[in-house]
């Protein structure tokens, strides 16, 4: 029995997170958590330099209408995203350790990017955790971030492994 428990809470950890750039989320009561993996043929600070230049975003990146600001610890951003182009996030970065963790967010939640080094290839994982006490009262007004997510992390390795192959 106690196998069968260690197996099973693996398998669930491990579903958590999708692979292979394909999304998943994981819906509860009081919050929604969505992510997605994805091994990219790039240097971590090759995607570490995509991810923290701000202003570079909309260029490579289909699903960012704009970011405002700098990504650096403690800085406030404004994100307009193609989810709903006409609202503004305003997040703030939280943690930033160079080529391994960004995260930002509001009140509301927190969007995590990690490196991974694996060789010549870095495994990027994104994922977001929305919610809190009154989040039942809007949650079905939230869009799925699933397909976001994939077009999000398909620009990235796209844009990635163009700079390397540019070399």
């Amino acid at each position: 029995m106690k196998y069968f428990t260690t197996i099973l809470l693996i398998m669930t950890s491990l579903s958590t997170v999708a692979q292979g750039g394909k999304a998943s989320t994981e819906k509860k009561t009081f919050n929604r958590t969505t992510s997605i993996s994805q091994s990219i043929d790039a240097e971590a600070s090759v995607i570490w330099s995509l991810l923290t230049n701000a202003s570079d975003y909309a260029r490579w990146n289909s699903t960012v209408i704009s970011i405002e600001g700098n990504i650096r610890k403690g800085e406030k951003i404004k994100l307009k995203s193609t989810l709903d182009s006409s609202r503004t996030f305003k997040l703030k970065v939280k943690e930033l350790i160079p080529d391994e963790k960004l995260v930002w967010g509001d009140a509301m939640g927190e969007r995590t990017y990690t490196l991974e080094q694996q060789g010549s290839a870095t495994l990027f994982t994104m994922t977001e955790k929305i919610g809190g006490p009154i989040f039942p009262l809007f949650a079905s007004k939230i869009p799925s971030f699933d397909e976001s997510f994939e077009q999000f992390t398909a620009d990235l390795k796209k844009e990635a492994e163009a700079i390397v192959n540019s070399r």
